[in-house]
């Protein structure tokens, strides 16, 4: 994949051209001439997450609340694809964080403000409104906290392996909560618009928290249960097909069950640097 630099890709006038990965990868940095498909296929992927969570407003106009969801969660597989490419491609750049975050502050912040106000948020007055602002602003602040932070060599959460609270698009599935359980069971108290915006002013909190949650880099299953682990997986895919609102509702609580776990492991490695210090 390397070359001279009038026909290598990942080069553009002013550096690389590319998606961030994720918030546990690194971003390179770079000058060159030139610039080929391969550099702006992650680009045009981050393009499509950020067309995917816009057109999840447009099916909520609409009231087609389920498809409005799964546009929101197409973003989210995008979002997470566009990454991997860079890195196949060794296309990562500044440029590409940049594009990555604004994209995810559309696709995870407004749309599913958006979304959740449309479906149950506008029947709390003003209050519902400012609940759904809050959401968008506290995703946009953490996006912000990112990029600022991509120069800073000390990062003690990222260098064990971890993140710095709920990462956006996580963030936006687990907002989606409450309509999961709504969808699974028609029950009308999942829609009360209090307990909604109650429910992700927590998880707008968690977005912009300092605590460390864990990323895929710190998840490493011992090898004696791997094989197990993608017996689950595959049910796991199995059940988005038969009863998809469960399946989501599952992973939130699996997510939010994980956190105690995670902040007990970053202790460990807390203590561990302490000692190693000492």
């Amino acid at each position: 994949m390397m070359g001279s630099d009038d026909d290598d890709p990942r080069y553009d006038d002013g550096g690389r051209i590319g998606p961030k990965a994720a918030e546990d990868e690194e971003i390179k940095t770079g000058g060159g001439r030139g610039l080929s498909i391969k550099a702006v296929i992650p680009n045009a992927v981050t393009a499509a997450a950020l067309c995917a969570g816009l057109t999840g407003i447009r099916f909520a106009i609409t009231a087609d609340w389920d498809k409005a969801i799964i546009a929101v969660i197409l973003a989210g597989v995008l979002d997470g694809m566009d990454g991997r490419i860079a890195r196949l491609l060794n296309a990562q750049s500044r440029f590409g964080a940049e594009m990555d975050s604004l994209a995810d502050s559309l696709s995870f912040g407004m749309a599913p403000a958006l979304i959740l106000y449309l479906w149950t948020l506008q029947d709390w007055s003003r209050f519902g409104w400012f609940a759904a602002l809050a959401f968008a602003i506290c995703c946009a602040l953490r996006l912000a906290r990112f990029n600022a932070r991509i120069d800073v060599d000390e990062q003690p959460h990222k260098s064990a392996g971890f993140l710095t609270g709920v990462p956006a698009p996580v963030g936006a599935g687990l907002a989606f909560l409450p309509f999961y359980l709504w969808m699974a069971t028609g029950e009308s108290a999942f829609r009360e618009p209090i307990a909604v915006a109650a429910w992700i002013a927590v998880i707008a909190f968690l977005m912009i928290s300092n605590m460390a949650t864990l990323s895929w880099t710190s998840l490493r299953p011992r090898r004696n249960v791997r094989l197990e682990l993608i017996a689950i997986v595959g049910m796991f895919f199995g059940g988005l097909l038969i009863e998809p609102w469960w399946s989501l509702a599952g992973i939130c609580v699996l997510y939010l069950a994980l956190m105690p776990y995670g902040l007990w492991r970053y202790s460990k490695v807390k203590r561990r640097r302490a000692a190693g210090a000492a």
